[in-house]
C-alpha cells in the first residue's frame, strides 16, 4: 500500500540493457517507497543494480536500456510509461539528479551561471535576466562562496568542492519533488565529503524534498538517510530504518561488508573479504543469487530464490542471522614483525617545486607552486608508513620522489645508507628493482595491449633477471602469491576486474622482490569488499617477504588500519607523525582531529552524537600558501602567532610522537625538535 505523503514509488521495477551477446538483467523487481522529506539509502557493491535503479527513475539509461515490467510513480505519474517529451518536463523540474563527478557532469564551454539558468528557463516561463538571478540565488543556498562574481565562471576554474555545489544547484534550482544523488561524495575528500552531505541533509530539511541516496559508502549511509535498501546483483536483500539496519542486519551480505570496514576492524584482525565475485546478471542464478559466495548457504538456498518478507525490517534470506552470528569477531592475524629495527628509507628537508610559467612566447616564470616544503621523516625496514590527507596535499609528489620518479628541488632520499635523490638515470637502475610504485588506478597503469604474461615479464626482462624459462617460473609464482590462476597470463587487463587488475599491480611491483612498494591510494577506487582483499593480501605478502610499505592515502581509517606509523600532511607541510594508534585515537595537531572527525562512521548513533563540523572551506592554493602556518585559514584556533611564525615539530610521547602547532590539543612533552 502507498503511503499518504509518498513521493515516487517504484513497484516490481525491472530494466534490462541489450548487449552485444545477450541481455543484462541488472534491476530484477525492486519495490521501493520514498516519502516527502524522507532519505532512503540504497547501498551495495559496484554491478549491484544501485545506479541503474536511479537512472530507471530518470529514464536515463545507456544504450540498449529499457524499463520492461513495473511501474515508477512520482505522485500520480507512471514515469515507465511516459514519452521522451513527457520524461523532459519531468527532469530538472521535479525530479533533480546529482552525478558522481562533477567535472564530467558540467560543459566546460559554458559558465556556471549559464548552466544552472539553462534549467530554470527549461521549465518556467521567466526572462533570462530572472533566470541568471534565479541562478545566482541557488548557487547561494548551496554554500558557494561569493556566487555572484562567479557566475561567468568556467567549470575548470572551481575546485572539486565547488563544482559539486554547482551541480547540486542546477538539480535544485526548480525546487525538485524528489532528488536523486548517485554517489555524490565518491570523487571528493573526507573533508569535502562532508560538507556536500550536510548540504544535501540541510536542503532536504529546509525544503521538504524527497531524496535517493546511492553509495557504496556505510559510513555515508549510517550519517545521512533515514532508510536503507541493500541491493545485490539487481535484488533488494534487505530494507528497513537505517538504525535498525545497523543494529540487528539480518542478511549475510549485510553483515559482510559491516565486517570488511577497516574502520570496524582492530588492527590485529583480518578484514572479512566477500570470496568469489558477483554472478553475471546476463545469465543469474536460479536460487538466491548471493549463495555461491555465502557461508550459510545450503542446497536450499541454490534451488529456490528466498522472497522479501518481513514487517517494518524485511529481508530474502532463509538462515538470517541471529545474535550469535553478529557477534563473531573476525579472525586474528599475526602482524608483520620488522626483522631488525634499521633505518631503509630517511627523508630530510625534502623540496620540491614546480615553476608556473606564462602562456606567451617565451614562457616567463610567474610563479612556484609549493607541492613539498620541508618536509623530514623516517621508515625503518618492515613497518608500514601511513602517508594521509586532502587531495593537493603533497602526498603523491612524495611517492614519486621516493621512487625517483621525480627530483627533488632540494632536501635529500636516502634509501638502505644509499642517497639516490641526486644520482643520474643511469645510476638509478642498480638501485630501482628494490624500490617499486603500486598505482592508484589500476586499469590506467596497465598497458591495454600487452597480456598479463608481458606485463609482468617486462621488469624481469629489464633487470635482466633469470633465463627465460626462469622468468616464466616467476611470473607463475607471482600470479599465485596475489591470488589468480594461471589462466590469467595470456588476457588482457580489460577482460579482469579492479580487484583482480590491482592485484597485477601488486604482482607486478613484487616482480624484482624489491625492499620497498610505495603504494599510492591502492584501494581507493574499489569497492570495501574487494578493498579487504587487497588489505589482506597487502599484509599477507608483507609478513612473507618482509616488505616495507609506504601507503599513501586520503582515508584516514584505511591508514589506521594497516599502518605501524602515520604522517599526515597539509599543503606540503608535515604536521604530524607517530605510532598510528597514537595519531588516530590521540592527535596533536587541529587538522589531524578534522580529519577524523569528518570519516563517516558506520553507526548511525555515533554519527548523530559529533559535536565537531571538521575541517571546513577549502585549501588554499599551493603557489600562494598561508604565512606562518599553512593551516590558519582553516584552523578554529589560529590566532596573529599563527600568521606571523611557522611552528616547529614539537615532540608528544616517547615512542616519536610529534606535530607542529603552536596550539596544540595536547601538551608538549619538551622543548620544540626541528626535524621528524
Amino acid at each position: 500500500m502507498i503511503p499518504v505523503s509518498s513521493v515516487v514509488t517504484l513497484d516490481d521495477l525491472h530494466t534490462d540493457i541489450a548487449l552485444r551477446k545477450g541481455t543484462a538483467h541488472p534491476v530484477g523487481g525492486v519495490s521501493l517507497t520514498v516519502g516527502k522529506g524522507e532519505s532512503l539509502g540504497i547501498v551495495g557493491e559496484s554491478g549491484c543494480g544501485k545506479t541503474v535503479t536511479a537512472l530507471s527513475i530518470m529514464r536515463l539509461l545507456p544504450p540498449g536500456g529499457r524499463v520492461t515490467r513495473g511501474s515508477i510513480t512520482l505522485g500520480d505519474t507512471d514515469l515507465a510509461t511516459l514519452d521522451e517529451a513527457g520524461m523532459r518536463k519531468i527532469r530538472g523540474n521535479r525530479i533533480g539528479m546529482i552525478f558522481q563527478d562533477p567535472m564530467t557532469s558540467l560543459n566546460p564551454c559554458m559558465t556556471i551561471g549559464d548552466q544552472v539558468s539553462e534549467t530554470v528557463l527549461l521549465h518556467r516561463e521567466v526572462t533570462r535576466a530572472q533566470a541568471r538571478e534565479r541562478a545566482a540565488e541557488v548557487l547561494d543556498l548551496v554554500g558557494l562562496p561569493r556566487a555572484k562574481e562567479r557566475l561567468d565562471s568556467y567549470p575548470h576554474l572551481l575546485s572539486g568542492g565547488m563544482r559539486q555545489r554547482v551541480v547540486i544547484a542546477m538539480a535544485l534550482a526548480c525546487e525538485p519533488e524528489l532528488l536523486i544523488a548517485d554517489e555524490p561524495t565518491t570523487a571528493l575528500d573526507a573533508t569535502i565529503q562532508k560538507q556536500i552531505l550536510e548540504l544535501i541533509d540541510g536542503l532536504r530539511g529546509r525544503l521538504g524534498m524527497a531524496v535517493i541516496l546511492v553509495t557504496h559508502d556505510l559510513g555515508v549511509i549510517a550519517g545521512y538517510t533515514d532508510r536503507v535498501a541493500v541491493m545485490y546483483a539487481g535484488k533488494i536483500v534487505e530494507n528497513s530504518s537505517t538504525r535498525d539496519l545497523f543494529a540487528n542486519p539480518r542478511h549475510p551480505y549485510t553483515e559482510a561488508l559491516f565486517r570488511a570496514l577497516p574502520e570496524n576492524v582492530d588492527s590485529d584482525r583480518r578484514l572479512y573479504a566477500i570470496p568469489g565475485l558477483p554472478p553475471d546478471l546476463a545469465s543469474p542464478p536460479r536460487g538466491c543469487r548471493f549463495a555461491a559466495r555465502c557461508t550459510y548457504a545450503t542446497e536450499e538456498c541454490r534451488a529456490q530464490e528466498p522472497e522479501l518478507t518481513g514487517d517494518g525490517h524485511p529481508f530474502a534470506c532463509f538462515h538470517p542471522l541471529g545474535a550469535k552470528e553478529q557477534a563473531t569477531p573476525n579472525p586474528h592475524t599475526p602482524l608483520a614483525v620488522a626483522a631488525d629495527a634499521s633505518v631503509l628509507l630517511e627523508v630530510r628537508n625534502l623540496v620540491r617545486t614546480f615553476p608556473v610559467t606564462s602562456n606567451g612566447v617565451l614562457q616567463r616564470k610567474i610563479g612556484a607552486i609549493s607541492a613539498v616544503a620541508d618536509v623530514s621523516f623516517t621508515v625503518h625496514t618492515g613497518e608500514t608508513f601511513g602517508l594521509v590527507g586532502e587531495s593537493g596535499c603533497g602526498k603523491s609528489t612524495i611517492g614519486r620522489l621516493l621512487v625517483a620518479a621525480d627530483t627533488p628541488t632540494s632536501g635529500t632520499i636516502t634509501f638502505d645508507g644509499v642517497e639516490i635523490s641526486g644520482k643520474s638515470n643511469r645510476e638509478l637502475r642498480k638501485y630501482r628493482r628494490d624500490f617499486q610504485l603500486m598505482f592508484q588506478d589500476p586499469y590506467a597503469s596497465l598497458d591495454p595491449r600487452m597480456r598479463v604474461r608481458s606485463i609482468l615479464r617486462e621488469p624481469l626482462a629489464i633487470q635482466h633477471r633469470g633465463s627465460a624459462i626462469e622468468q616464466q617460473k616467476a611470473i607463475a609464482k607471482l600470479l599465485d602469491e596475489v591470488g589468480l590462476s594461471g589462466a590469467a597470463l595470456d588476457k588482457y587487463p580489460h577482460e579482469f576486474s579492479g580487484g583482480q587488475r590491482q592485484r597485477i599491480g601488486l604482482a607486478r611491483a613484487l616482480a624484482l622482490r624489491p625492499k620497498l612498494i610505495v603504494a599510492d591510494e591502492p584501494v581507493s577506487a574499489l569497492d570495501v569488499s574487494v578493498q579487504a582483499q587487497i588489505l589482506n593480501l597487502m599484509r599477507d605478502l608483507q609478513r612473507e617477504h618482509q616488505l616495507t610499505y609506504v601507503f599513501i592515502s586520503h582515508d584516514l581509517s584505511v591508514v589506521r588500519y594497516v599502518s605501524t606509523t602515520i604522517g599526515v600532511m597539509y599543503l606540503g607541510k608535515l604536521v604530524e607523525i607517530g605510532p598510528a594508534e597514537h595519531v588516530y585515537t590521540s592527535p596533536a595537531h587541529p587538522y589531524t582531529r578534522g580529519l577524523i572527525d569528518t570519516i563517516p562512521l558506520a553507526d548511525p548513533e555515533s554519527e548523530q552524537r559529533k559535536d565537531s563540523a571538521g575541517v571546513r572551506g577549502e585549501l588554499p592554493s599551493a603557489m600562494n600558501p598561508p604565512s606562518g602556518c599553512r593551516f590558519r585559514t582553516r584552523c578554529p584556533l589560529a590566532t596573529e602567532k599563527c600568521a606571523a611564525e611557522e611552528p616547529p615539530m614539537r615532540r608528544f610521547s616517547d615512542q616519536g610522537h610529534q606535530a607542529a602547532c603552536h596550539y596544540p590539543l595536547q601538551s608538549p612533552r619538551s622543548s620544540p625538535r626541528s626535524g621528524a
